[in-house]
């Protein structure tokens, strides 16, 4: 079976971090479109202006501009909720939605609500010292601990842009609960010393519309473990009700 996939990229990333997934999707004869989201296309961009409304729009765009339908939309870290609020708005557009190390959206909340309030605070200041951007990280935080060589860290932070802050501080706006959408969270068990997941993310394990999955290896899967990915993103997509694969807690 033929399946269309959305690949939203996390932070600092481009359509180019999904590079290896896409050619093994397509592979296996899925469609597949990875996305560049606004203002992470170059490091000189005008990111004034780009919010987390800004980010769902590019990708709601592109689902009415191609028509597309029977979507599953996979977001990856920060575009956890980028994925989560694609869903809310176009139901009749996105089937399931897979949550790779995800941050979820949660009604007026943003991404930053999710860190404790003093490191919350550390990263706004940040980002007002950089530009309005979420500066990138350095090349041995990417690779400490999360399966990567650190060839594939420097190939990683190498591409980074910058993340538009606004992105991070603009509170999410739903339209129905969470728990309605058919949704997969995968976890990467060595980022989270033997699948530990947030309390949000662990509360989803009740919801029967809600499947769980783990791949042993860190937060950048895309790039440490592809094939797995592929794999798995397949095994989601070709099943009407994905049983219930739980990570250990």
């Amino acid at each position: 079976m033929t399946n269309h996939f959305i690949l939203i990229p996390g932070p600092w990333m481009g359509a180019w971090a999904w590079e290896p997934v896409t050619r093994g999707l397509r592979n296996l004869g899925h469609h597949v479109r990875p996305i560049t989201l606004s203002g992470l296309s170059s490091p000189d961009a005008d990111v004034s202006t780009v919010g987390l409304a800004t980010h769902v729009d590019d990708v709601l765009s592109i689902l009415a501009k191609e028509d597309l339908r029977d979507v599953i939309v996979v977001g990856h870290s920060y575009s956890g909720i980028v994925a989560g609020l694609v869903a809310d708005r176009a139901p009749e557009r996105v089937t399931h939605t897979v949550f790779v190390e995800g941050f979820l959206p949660h009604d007026g909340k943003s991404m930053l609500h999710a860190f404790p309030e003093r490191q919350r605070a550390g990263e706004l200041a940040l980002i007002a010292e950089n530009s309005g951007r979420w500066p990138i990280p350095d090349v041995t935080i990417v690779a400490e601990g999360q399966d990567l060589s650190i060839q594939q860290a420097q190939w990683l932070v190498e591409r980074f842009v910058g993340h538009p802050g606004h992105t991070l501080s603009e509170p999410a706006v739903l339209t129905r609960p969470l728990a309605q959408q058919r949704a997969s969270y995968i976890v990467c068990s060595k980022e989270h010393f033997g699948g530990r997941v947030s309390d949000d993310v662990a509360a989803m394990r009740a919801e029967p519309n809600w499947s769980f999955h783990t791949i042993n290896t860190g937060h950048w899967p895309m790039v440490s473990a592809p094939d797995q990915l592929v794999t798995l993103l397949t095994s989601i997509a070709s099943q009407e009700n994905p049983p219930y694969a739980p990570a250990h807690v």
